[in-house]
């Protein structure tokens, strides 16, 4: 139960680091697409498991965490994205078809939320797509 647990809190630090990809592929991040993001995660991604993490919270919320966090660090969209795609590939069992759609919408959602898409959050979403088809 406890390696289902890391297992859970990995994933949803890497949607975190995916949601952060996708606001910074174009080197800035408006309010509007943090505000969006934190929409999502209380309006469907809440609902998703009843995974808590070691405090009693839902670990939904380690998306949030993740993002400020890869925002205040000023991290590497394209690493950040990486680093989503191998956790994937080894994990491709815990995404299952629902998930991949709330991924897409959440995804398209925060690229959407400023102006709306740049080719650079394009490519972003273009690239998620074809993986999360895999």
């Amino acid at each position: 139960m406890e390696n289902t647990k890391k297992v859970g809190k990995k994933f949803y630090e890497t949607l975190g680091k995916l949601f952060y990809a996708v606001a910074a592929i174009d080197k800035r991040i408006h309010k509007k697409e943090v505000d969006k993001l934190r929409g999502f995660i209380r309006k469907y991604w809440l609902d998703v498991d009843g995974l808590e993490d070691e405090y009693g919270t839902d670990a939904a919320f380690q998306i949030e965490s993740v993002f400020d966090w890869a925002m205040d660090k000023e991290e590497d969209s394209e690493a950040c994205y990486d680093e989503f795609k191998e956790f994937y590939k080894d994990n491709s069992n815990m995404f299952s078809k629902f998930v991949k759609v709330l991924i897409l919408d959440t995804a398209n959602a925060i690229s959407n939320s400023f102006s709306g898409k740049n080719k650079a959050e394009l490519v972003m979403l273009g690239k998620l797509e074809l993986l999360l088809k895999e």
